[in-house]
């Protein structure tokens, strides 16, 4: 039986989704914690690989399994054994073939700052207290649908086979001192939000204009893009299936 199971995790005290060899991740924990309340080595399939110190509102991964349990009953006993920085909703029973990376149409990210210094913020927001123009930044938003191809926010040397993406969703909202970016597309390149985000920092600064967005993506320069915001601030807030 293939199972789905739907998660959150701070991720301030991992490196990364993705197992590491010396170094914890919320794949190893997870898989740890379903071998030992399941009494068999278990391994799990996460819908993505969030980079260290990355949150996730909400994570999905598959495990199979032929074992017999009831789902609530497992729910709670993962929820009691696991750090209290990751949490289980839920766990689907999936058709066989289901899986949790390939299968997922949408996924959808926001970045968090915070424009006043605020002590309790700094692990899940970053702090930026200079003035940024919040309408030239939506304005460059705008192109992002116009292209596909996005390897200049692409980290280098990584291992996919194209860098194309189509988006769905891009905007910034203010309120107060609180800014948020949102972006949903159908895949995502490795470090991508986080370098689209510093680039549209350099557009609310007014050092590079909307039309420099534009000559960023088509040249396909990771490094002609702007720098990469810090992790702390990126949350993967929501995964979409047709099935689920």
């Amino acid at each position: 039986m293939r199972y789905f199971i739907e998660l959150a995790y701070k991720g301030t005290n991992y490196h990364g989704w993705q197992n590491q060899p010396d170094a914890a991740s919320v794949q190893e924990t997870l898989e740890k914690s379903l071998s030992v309340l399941l009494r068999t080595p278990i391994e799990v399939v996460g819908a993505g690989r969030t980079d260290a110190g990355v949150h996730a509102k909400q994570m999905f991964a598959h495990f199979d399994s032929d074992l017999v349990f009831e789902i609530p009953v497992l729910v709670h006993k993962l929820n009691s054994y696991l750090p209290k920085d990751i949490a289980i909703f839920n766990i689907h029973k999936v058709h066989d073939n289901a899986h949790a990376r390939f299968d997922a149409t949408k996924r959808t990210y926001e970045y968090h700052i915070h424009t006043f210094k605020n002590a309790f913020e700094c692990g899940d927001s970053w702090y930026y207290g200079l003035p940024l123009n919040i309408e030239k930044m939506n304005e460059a938003c705008k192109i992002l649908f116009e292209h596909t191809d996005f390897e200049c926010f692409s980290k280098v040397n990584t291992d996919v086979n194209t860098f194309n993406c189509k988006i769905y969703e891009a905007h910034w909202q203010q309120n107060e001192d609180k800014l948020m970016f949102t972006i949903s597309a159908d895949r995502f390149l490795r470090n991508m939000v986080r370098a689209i985000v510093g680039t549209m920092i350099n557009i609310g600064l007014e050092k590079i204009t909307v039309a420099d967005f534009t000559q960023i993506i088509e040249s396909k320069d990771r490094n002609k893009a702007g720098f990469s915001v810090p992790a702390q601030g990126l949350y993967l807030t929501k995964v979409e299936y047709d099935y689920i």
